[in-house]
């Protein structure tokens, strides 16, 4: 077996150790994965407040603003305009409970409308908004 631990004619050795380099890049690494804080991901909700409860049962009164394939736009079923729609929305909201309100529009009908009634709902301060009909845009 012959092992070379070196050159006996005197030169210097050219190769350099680079172990100890290796070493401190991995001491270096591992302190920078230590202080590098944990990125969290988070999503504000507003949770209900643990309020006492009130004697008031939930009013039973839904109205339903419905858009038809035309654009018109109807109250519990009668035709209204955009001014009248939003003067019934003041007045549900000015009750003791707020009602529920159901918004259906047609499929066909055109987007225009259904966002200028949507921003009259959003302007108006309704929180009790659903969406009926839903299962009509299951084939588009």
């Amino acid at each position: 077996m012959a092992m070379s631990a070196g050159r006996d004619d005197g030169e210097p050795m050219v190769e350099m150790n680079t172990t100890p380099l290796i070493d401190v890049m991995l001491v270096l690494l591992i302190m920078f994965i230590i202080t590098i804080p944990i990125q969290t991901h988070a999503v504000k909700i507003d949770l209900p407040q643990n309020a006492p409860p009130t004697d008031s049962v939930v009013d039973p009164v839904k109205n339903k603003v419905a858009i038809d394939a035309g654009g018109v736009i109807t109250w519990n079923g009668s035709p209204i305009d955009l001014l009248t729609l939003r003067q019934y929305l003041q007045q549900s909201l000015r009750l003791p409970v707020e009602p529920e309100l159901q918004f259906q529009p047609n499929a066909a009908t055109r987007y225009v409308v259904v966002d200028e009634v949507l921003a009259e709902i959003k302007r108006a301060g309704v929180t009790k908004l659903g969406f009926v009909g839903n299962e009509q845009y299951g084939n588009f």
